[in-house]
């Protein structure tokens, strides 16, 4: 058995109302002039109030400051504004609150408040020393990606127009704060959107071949969790239960994949660079998919999938259970409505080969639970296209 190295991220404070404890945290980790990064949609719903109140509406401009240009998928002035931001103002932290957008913006601006001409196309080429960054407090607002509790940000970049992933241990956050009451106004298909990106990063964590059996079992209970919970969130949006049990969810599918991802989020990758389509949508209209493919080479994937999500897989062949499993998750997904193909969303077949050829050079396939070729992933765009 090879030698491999588990960890687990940060501290998380959960529960309705635990976004009033801020101002405490923020003295512990001594924050006394933050920047908060948002969209432009957050700042005008009634989480951000929330926040503003907390921090005091006085102090905006004065103790705080505000960057709310973060893009849905976020693009290289995302990070780099925010960060000439926070040497302007003297800013000592970054609170990011909103979608994973906000959170990987905020999460990466602190590299360019240190190195203001960070070339982040040769992020890997040019080592160096990321100790000291600014504090980093990780507020989700929706329950998806779950990159509050992750080492990296995904951000496109100007010179080459895909997505890359920055990753680092010193991006970690400090301190998470997961409030179902900052989830409630998400709309009905945005919160099943982020859903279905955590289903997925759940299901492909599990099936990635990496050993790493803690993330096993936390992958497989934030599938049970999201198949007791998203319908639920989806239908009544004040359930507060619901909402808290997502946000749990999402952020256990994104520890999860500390073991990696696969064919699945190569797919999504480029559909959300080249269309800017959500990314949570993006793997729900792949994710079947990209499991009938994977099932087909690799008998069995799915039963403790199966088994996650209450089916009776026991007793049946590992192809049936892999085809109950699948089947599950198809009507799942229908019944949140996200049984569209990419054409309804502006997608042709014109674009497959830009498709296949980002796809191709995405790391994610590279751990997927079987090899992926070019002309796999042909298949499986026209398959969903």
């Amino acid at each position: 058995m090879s030698l491999t190295t588990f960890s687990f991220p940060t501290r998380t404070l959960f529960g309705a109302g635990a976004l009033r404890e801020l101002p405490a945290h923020l003295i512990r980790l001594g924050i006394h002039r933050p920047l908060v990064v948002t969209d432009g949609g957050l700042v005008r719903t009634d989480a951000f109030r929330l926040l503003e109140s907390v921090l005091g509406a006085a102090g905006k401009g004065q103790s705080w400051f505000l960057f709310d240009g973060v893009h849905p998928n976020p693009v290289e002035e995302d990070v780099r504004l925010p960060g000439a931001l926070m040497r302007e103002k003297g800013c000592d932290g970054v609170i990011a609150i909103g979608g994973g957008s906000p959170l990987d913006a905020g999460k990466a601006a602190r590299l360019l408040a240190k190195k203001p001409d960070l070339d982040m196309a040769r992020f890997y080429d040019e080592p160096h020393d990321w100790s000291g960054l600014a504090p980093f407090i990780a507020i989700p607002t929706t329950a998806g990606t779950g990159s509050e509790v992750g080492r990296s940000s995904v951000i496109t970049l100007d010179s080459t127009k895909r997505k890359a992933v920055l990753f680092h241990p010193e991006l970690l956050a400090k301190l998470v704060i997961l409030d179902p009451e900052l989830t409630v106004g998400l709309p009905p298909k945005l919160t099943a959107a982020t859903g279905a990106d955590a289903l997925t990063h759940c299901i492909e964590s599990y099936t990635c071949p990496a050993f790493h059996p803690m993330c096993d079992g936390i992958a497989l209970e934030g599938v049970r969790l999201i198949v007791e919970a998203l319908p639920r969130a989806v239908r009544n949006g004040g359930d507060l239960d619901a909402r808290g049990r997502m946000l749990v969810a999402a952020a256990m599918g994104a520890v999860a994949f500390q073991k990696d991802l696969g064919v699945v989020h190569s797919m999504a990758h480029p559909l959300s660079a080249l269309f800017g389509m959500h990314h949570g949508l993006a793997n729900a209209l792949c994710l079947v998919a990209g499991m009938k493919f994977c099932a087909a080479r690799k008998p069995g994937l799915y039963r403790r999938v199966g088994i996650a999500c209450d089916l009776n897989v026991l007793g049946v062949s590992e192809a049936e259970a892999d085809a109950m499993t699948i089947a599950f998750v198809t009507r799942f997904l229908a019944d949140l409505g996200m049984n569209t193909r990419l054409r309804d969303h502006g997608v042709s077949l014109d674009a497959l080969e830009a498709l296949v050829g980002q796809a191709v050079d995405d790391p994610c396939h590279k751990s997927n639970a079987v090899p992926v070729s070019a002309e796999d992933f042909r298949a499986l765009y026209r398959e969903v296209i």
